[in-house]
């Protein structure tokens, strides 16, 4: 049975499809301006970042509105970019922080910042766990696997 967003977390707090989007697309703007996370994303996702934004819209739609539309492998493709650790996923939530505080109302912005929150921690645990059993070959830039 496929989940609707009548029972999402997201939508008793007004959020829908085109506020994701929204945050999506000016997150990712404020990444590809940062003098850090920017050049990370260019060298891995290059141009592919049309497929890459429409990911990312249908993750945070499935976190946010439990549609089930996010396929994905995150935990994975992350731990075999090495430069991610610790203070490079801070600055991803500040920057995060900083994008939803500007578009969402507080209530929206708190949801949004509790699930990368919980979303970060648990991303940066299981590519620690992968790093130390070996499991991360190296990274190969595609933009399908991001």
């Amino acid at each position: 049975m496929e989940r609707t967003e009548r029972c999402s977390p997201g939508t008793a707090l007004g959020i829908d499809e085109k506020l994701i989007a929204r945050v999506v697309h000016g997150f990712y703007a404020e990444v590809r301006r940062d003098a850090v996370l920017g050049p990370l994303f260019e060298r891995i996702i290059g141009e592919g970042w049309d497929p890459h934004l429409a990911r990312m819209v249908d993750f945070w739609s499935s976190v946010l509105l439990t549609t089930g539309r996010y396929q994905g492998k995150p935990m994975l493709v992350h731990a075999r970019i090495e430069e991610i650790d610790r203070p490079l996923f801070e600055r991803w939530l500040a920057l995060f922080a900083r994008t939803v505080g500007r578009l969402c109302a507080p209530a929206q912005a708190e949801l949004f910042l509790d699930r990368a929150g919980r979303i970060a921690q648990s991303l940066l645990a299981g590519v620690e766990m992968q790093r130390r059993l070996g499991l991360a070959p190296p990274y190969r830039a595609s933009p399908a696997s991001v």
